[in-house]
């Protein structure tokens, strides 16, 4: 368990919450990953305020909007958005971060990761935001 020592669902949490303002730094992450990866849960919770979401429980626009006011809010210094990969629910949570980013109009200090063969994979903001585009992913297929 982090820090924190508690499970908690990020769309069950009070956007002004003490437990967020703890750190200013939050680590969203995809449900099933606390459950099956402990140990990449672990490590990445440290010193962040981890908060749980299942894109398959709540709809992204839900999550965005929430994700919004919180930004709005309050002084995050960090938000990093970690899923397994492949998982068409999960991806949409990295998607989210960055069209709230846009609806904000100002930088999310934002990074994403990805589990895949057990390893934490950074992904880049670009590749987040090109993966929404698949014709862009299908002539990249076809070079």
């Amino acid at each position: 368990m982090n820090e924190l020592g508690v499970y908690r669902e990020f769309m069950t949490v009070n956007v002004c919450s003490k437990y967020i303002k703890k750190f200013n730094k939050l680590l969203i992450y995809g449900t099933c990953v606390r459950d099956e990866y402990p140990h990449i849960f672990q490590d990445f919770s440290k010193g962040r305020t981890p908060l749980a979401v299942c894109l398959e429980k709540e709809h992204i626009n839900m999550v965005g909007f929430k994700l919004a006011g919180l930004l709005t809010r309050l002084n995050v210094k960090e938000v990093v958005i970690l899923t397994v990969d492949g998982s068409p629910h999960c991806v949409q949570l990295h998607f989210a971060i960055e069209e709230v980013e846009k609806i904000l109009g100002r930088h999310i200090n934002r990074k994403h990761y990805v589990i895949e063969d057990g390893k934490p994979i950074e992904i880049s903001k670009t590749s987040v935001k090109k993966a929404r585009y698949l014709s862009f992913v299908e002539k990249c297929i076809k070079r």
